[in-house]
């Protein structure tokens, strides 16, 4: 594998944006893009993988909040994919985490088939589940007011993106177009 695993730096920013907006456009994350990089504060900490140009590859971002530690983000370029990079990541991720005591780190992710098997293949389990249901008028115009019900005066919404129990699964499937199901992943370290 020719990728570093290091601290994320400011200047890594627009690498660290290109890579997490292509690493999850073929996955149930698609829209999630950010114009900008979220801050994660200490006790937490950003890591990038990084190959032969200096680009960034890989990323892992992890909040602390004392015994538990957060993936907020976990992503591999896919022209970097099944290289390695997410299971080195990991494997400093959860050095780190050993330094500072933290017994447990969790991630959440939606039912993407290779992102679920990558969880479990590197010890995982899952142990809580809910539902992510996104009401878009793109999708059905009445989508969104079936969401949200009574409506103010000169507001219209497009789109509301909202969390339900997972016993409303089907019925939420019913009324909307997509719903994905939300994992908790735990890894007792």
């Amino acid at each position: 594998m020719d990728h570093a695993i290091r601290d994320y730096a400011p200047a890594d920013e627009g690498s660290w944006l290109r890579c997490r907006v292509l690493s999850f456009l073929g996955t149930a994350y698609f829209d999630d893009v950010m114009k900008s990089k979220p801050v994660i504060p200490a006790p937490g900490f950003q890591l990038v993988a990084t190959g032969t140009g200096g680009d960034v590859t890989g990323i892992m971002d992890v909040t602390v909040d004392v015994d538990l530690a957060t993936i907020d983000t976990v992503a591999v370029h896919p022209d970097h994919q099944h290289q390695g990079i997410g299971r080195a990541l990991l494997s400093e991720t959860r050095t780190r985490l050993g330094l500072l005591g933290v017994p447990v780190l969790d991630a959440w992710t939606r039912e993407d088939p290779e992102t679920l098997r990558w969880y479990r293949s590197v010890g995982f389990t899952e142990r809580e589940h809910y539902l992510h249901v996104y009401a878009d008028h793109y999708a059905d115009p009445a989508e969104p007011g079936r969401a949200v019900g009574e409506r103010q005066p000169r507001l219209r919404p497009v789109k509301v993106f909202l969390h339900a129990d997972l016993r409303d699964e089907q019925a939420m499937r019913e009324r909307f177009t997509r719903v994905h199901v939300c994992r908790r992943f735990v890894l007792d370290l």
